[in-house]
C-alpha cells in the first residue's frame, strides 16, 4: 500500500507520538509498503536537509505548547504531492493542522482516513488559559466533529477507547497498543554511559518523558528524601525537557536533593535505549497516560517499572517481575526501595517475555495493516452505495 501519515510531531521532536509513528513506519516498510510522512517544519531540521519520504509544511509554535508546532499553510500542496504519490490511505495522527490537511487530502483523493487518537485532552486543559477557557464538554464536541468523516479509529488503550465512546463517537474503534522495536533495546550502543555519568556503583532511578506538569515528576522528587533515607546513594535521572523543568529544579534545591536528582535534558532519540539500560528502575507518577510508551520501552530494556496506579498501568504491571503500581507516596517509596534492596527476588523472565511479544513492532504493524484493509473495504462499500444513490437520483431527475 501507499500510506500517507499526517502528523504535527515527528523526529527530531521527542515524544511518544513521534516514536510510535517512526516504529509504525519502519515496520510497514519492512513489510513492503511505501510510507510517506506529512509533517511540520522544525527549527532543528535545516531547510535543505534530505529526509527520504518526509514532506514538511510551514509551521509555527503551538499556543501554550511552544515545543510543538502547527502547520499554517500547505493544504493544496499536500494534495498535489499525495496525488502524485497515489496514496491508497491517509492515516492522521493529530486532530490539529496536519490532521485537517490529511482529511482534506483523503476527501480529494477519495481514499479512506484512519485516525489514531493518542492524547487524553481532558488532562491537558490547564495549558489553555490555566484551564479557564476550555472544559471537557469542548473536548467531546471537538473530537466528535473531527472524527465524523473518518472511516476508522485506532486507540492505544481501552481507556482511550472508553473516552471516545463516552463522547458519542460512532466510527469503528480498534484498540492497538503501540509497538516497540525490541531490537534497539537488546544491547546498549554505549555500555559505558552509567560509568560516564559517574553512577557505576550507585542505584539509579529514571524518569524519561517530556518534562511537563501533567507528568507529575514533582511527586517522584517529593518522594526522594524518603528513598534516600533508605538507600543513601540513590540517584534519580530526569531525562527530557519541557515547561516544568525550572520549577522541578527549584523543588530539588528546596528539598536539598541536588546530589540525588540530576537533570539530563533532552537527548537524541538514538541515545534513549542507553538511558533505560543505565537505570535500575523506571519511575513515573503520571496520571494522564492513555498508554505510557515509556513504560513499554523500559520493559523492553529489561527494567522494572514503578508507576502510578490506573486502568492501563494496573493491567500492564500485573506481576512484580515486570513492575508495580502505587497510589500514595508511601507506596512509591516502599516499592522502589523494595526493588533496590532485593533485586534478585523478582527476576523471573517469563512474565516480561509474554508482555514483550504482545507489544512487538511486528504485531503492531500487522494489526494496523488489518485496520487499513478493513477501512478500505468499508470505504469502497460506502462509496458504491453513494454512487448508486446518486445514479438513482439522477434517473429520477
Amino acid at each position: 500500500m501507499n500510506i500517507g501519515i499526517f502528523t504535527d510531531t515527528y523526529f527530531p521532536q521527542v515524544s511518544g507520538v513521534a516514536t510510535s509513528i517512526k516504529t509504525l513506519k519502519d515496520d510497514l516498510e519492512r513489510k513492503g509498503n511505501s510510507v510517506y510522512i506529512f509533517t511540520t517544519t522544525d527549527p532543528h531540521v535545516p531547510d535543505d536537509a534530505v529526509e527520504p519520504n518526509v514532506f514538511r509544511f510551514t509551521s509555527v509554535p503551538f499556543v501554550s505548547f511552544t515545543d510543538r508546532r502547527v502547520a499554517v499553510r500547505g493544504m493544496f500542496h499536500a494534495y498535489h504531492v499525495a496525488k502524485e504519490l497515489n496514496l491508497d490511505i491517509v492515516h492522521t495522527q493529530t486532530e490539529f493542522s496536519m490532521g485537517y490537511i490529511g482529511k482534506f487530502v483523503a476527501r480529494q483523493l477519495k481514499v479512506p482516513t484512519v485516525h489514531t487518537y493518542h492524547t487524553m485532552y481532558e488532562s491537558y486543559l490547564h495549558y489553555i488559559m490555566n484551564g479557564h477557557l476550555l472544559r471537557p464538554y469542548h473536548v467531546k464536541q471537538f473530537m466528535r466533529a473531527y472524527l465524523y468523516h473518518v472511516t476508522a479509529v485506532i486507540t492505544p488503550s481501552d481507556r482511550a477507547e472508553e473516552s471516545l465512546q463516552r463522547y458519542g463517537v460512532k466510527q469503528p474503534i480498534t484498540v492497538i497498543p503501540t509497538g516497540v522495536d525490541l531490537t534497539q533495546f537488546k544491547a546498549a550502543k554505549n555500555p559505558q554511559l552509567r560509568e560516564q555519568l559517574g553512577l557505576a556503583n550507585v542505584p539509579v532511578l529514571l524518569s524519561l518523558s517530556r518534562v511537563a506538569y501533567e507528568k507529575r515528576i514533582d511527586k517522584v522528587i517529593d518522594a526522594m528524601p524518603a528513598i534516600v533515607e533508605a538507600c543513601p546513594e540513590v540517584v534519580l535521572l530526569v531525562v527530557g525537557d519541557g515547561p516544568a523543568r525550572e520549577d522541578l529544579e527549584k523543588q530539588t534545591r528546596e528539598l536539598q536533593m541536588q546530589d540525588h536528582v540530576r537533570f539530563i535534558g533532552e537527548v537524541d532519540h538514538s541515545e534513549v535505549p542507553d538511558y533505560y539500560r543505565a537505570a535500575d528502575i523506571f519511575v513515573s507518577a503520571s496520571d494522564s497516560e492513555s498508554q505510557g510508551l515509556t513504560y513499554i520501552e523500559a520493559l523492553a530494556a529489561g527494567r522494572k517499572v514503578v508507576a502510578f496506579a490506573g486502568e492501563y498501568t494496573n493491567s500492564l504491571l500485573d506481576d512484580p517481575a515486570i513492575g508495580t503500581t502505587f497510589t500514595a507516596q508511601s507506596e512509591l517509596v516502599h516499592q522502589v526501595v523494595n526493588y533496590l534492596k532485593h533485586p534478585q527476588a523478582f527476576d523471573d523472565p517469563a512474565p516480561r517475555e509474554v508482555k514483550l511479544r504482545a507489544i512487538s513492532a511486528d504485531l503492531f504493524g500487522d494489526r494496523v495493516l488489518k485496520v487499513y484493509q478493513d477501512a478500505t473495504r468499508r470505504f469502497q462499500d460506502e462509496q458504491t452505495l453513494r454512487d448508486e444513490a446518486l445514479d438513482d437520483s439522477t434517473l429520477k431527475g
